[in-house]
């Protein structure tokens, strides 16, 4: 087994899905979000008291733990943000894309306070979203829509193309 990388907007399952799919395949289970809290506290405070760009650098330091192993990792929405890191996930596993549309992703985060850069206006969040499907799209081995589907269905969809 290949490592597998999980990238998609905030909101489009990739923890969930991950789960699963550690559950079928094996291997080690990484989330780059859990990393980050259990080693330097929650999300939201890191981004009050350091800033976006000092959790970026927390992303690409915790990325770089699934190096070498054989891992499902669920990353963080932005962690496409820093070139470095998808360079890093192609050179070293496949890269899935659960897309999920605009419409969807607002219907299940809502207005989640988790999520700081959710916490915006609707136009600055479609732009957010705009800007990094665009950039997923481009890094991504394989795309899977998540719209009207149960985890356990992309979950299955992605093991139907690693087999």
């Amino acid at each position: 087994m290949q490592t597998v990388y999980l990238i998609g907007f905030m909101g489009s399952g990739k923890s969930t899905v991950g789960k699963l799919l550690h559950e079928t395949l094996g291997g080690m289970y990484a989330d780059t979000d859990q990393m980050i809290i259990d080693k330097y506290g929650e999300i939201v405070s890191i981004f009050e008291q350091k800033g976006e760009k000092q959790f970026r650098y927390y992303e690409s330091e915790m990325l770089k733990h699934t190096a070498g192993g054989k891992f499902i990792v669920s990353t963080g929405g932005g962690i496409i943000e820093r070139q470095e890191n998808g360079e890093f996930m192609k050179n070293n596993g496949r890269i899935v894309y659960l897309a999920t549309s605009f419409d969807e992703i607002t219907r299940r985060l809502g207005n989640d306070p988790e999520r700081p850069l959710w916490d915006k206006n609707h136009s600055e969040k479609e732009r957010l979203y705009q800007r990094r499907n665009r950039i997923y799209s481009a890094l991504a081995d394989l795309k899977i829509m998540t719209d009207h589907k149960s985890p356990h269905s992309v979950a299955k969809e992605i093991l139907g193309y690693l087999q």
